[in-house]
């Protein structure tokens, strides 16, 4: 039989991870989707208060009850080190549950914002399950824009909106522990793209082609692939004249903010433009590894690249 799927979406709380997942459910149509915070209701009803405070507290307060703050230098690590106490109360169920699945043979998507980088153990699973892990991320504005939508749509506008900046110190952590532990980092867009770049990832149609195009022509190659069809760019190789070895860089581009920032570092820096330019003259093209959510889609971007003619077609 094959492995079951078991993906897990974690980010801080407002930042969509509970509508990505469920629009994820849908489109691989996994019945199975689980909220942490169920996992927490379940656990709390277990452990009591006076044994695990944290625990019973919020995620963004529960620094509240650690002991010893003295010891953390900053504001950012106490509060990091309260949510990763109240995270490490959950953990255990969220392994047995992946477990169970794993033995019934079923997918399953598991959310929430207890879904912590470097504390939940997922190499015990890689032999039996396609095990795939995503921390979403956002820009501060963006976030707290959502985030005052969603305490809103949940009545919980009093409290929750007071701890907007202990839940962006949350997730800059979890960015930091996903670095940390090669975990897939996704910017959260619209659905349509943040879905799109998890398909591509989980899916991973992917392709290399030779680009013949100008560094000029660069931001439109850039656009057809990220902005126009949620694609990602993910290596590029130059055969260079004269050299034997092949000259090899790894981008990973997949969103439109790292695509800006991307073009903006070229076109804002006359050196960097200048060396490749001469990079692109002293090769005839560039062996360029693209991908896409489904195969339907990154044939779309080949043909979009090769009508604009910049696609060498031998």
């Amino acid at each position: 039989m094959r492995k079951p799927y078991v993906i897990l979406v974690g980010s801080a709380s407002g930042i969509g991870k509970s509508t990505i997942s469920a629009e994820l459910a849908k489109t691989l149509n996994i019945k199975h989707l689980i909220e942490s915070d169920f996992i927490r209701a379940v656990v709390r009803g277990i452990i009591g208060k006076e044994y695990a405070p944290a625990l019973h507290s919020s995620s963004y307060d529960a620094y509240k009850n650690l002991r010893n703050k003295n010891r953390y230098s900053s504001y950012d690590e106490l509060v990091s080190a309260g949510f990763d106490e109240h995270a490490s109360y959950v953990i255990p169920g969220l392994e047995k549950i992946i477990q169970r699945a794993i033995t019934d043979y079923d997918d399953i998507i598991i959310e929430g914002v207890h879904l912590v980088p470097g504390l939940i153990n997922t190499e015990q699973f890689e032999d039996y399950a396609n095990i795939y892990f995503f921390i979403l991320s956002s820009d501060e504005e963006s976030h707290k824009e959502r985030f005052v939508k969603r305490a809103v749509q949940i009545h919980r506008g009093g409290k929750q909106l007071d701890f907007f900046k202990e839940n962006r110190i949350i997730h800059d952590h979890l960015l930091t522990q996903a670095k940390a532990n090669d975990v897939n980092i996704i910017n959260s867009e619209s659905i349509e793209q943040t879905l799109d770049k998890i398909l591509s990832i989980i899916n991973k149609s992917c392709t290399t082609i030779k680009l013949t195009n100008s560094v000029d022509e660069l931001e439109d190659v850039i656009n057809i692939i990220i902005n126009e069809n949620h694609g990602s760019l993910e290596k590029i190789t130059y055969t260079i004249k004269g050299f034997k070895e092949p000259l090899m860089r790894n981008i990973n581009v997949n969103d439109s903010a790292s695509a800006k920032k991307f073009i903006d570092n070229i076109n804002n820096d006359a050196n960097k433009k200048e060396y490749l330019t001469e990079l692109y003259k002293l090769s005839e093209y560039r062996q360029t590894t693209i991908c896409a959510s489904n195969q339907e889609k990154l044939d779309k971007i080949v043909k979009e690249l090769n009508d604009k003619g910049y696609v060498l077609n031998e």
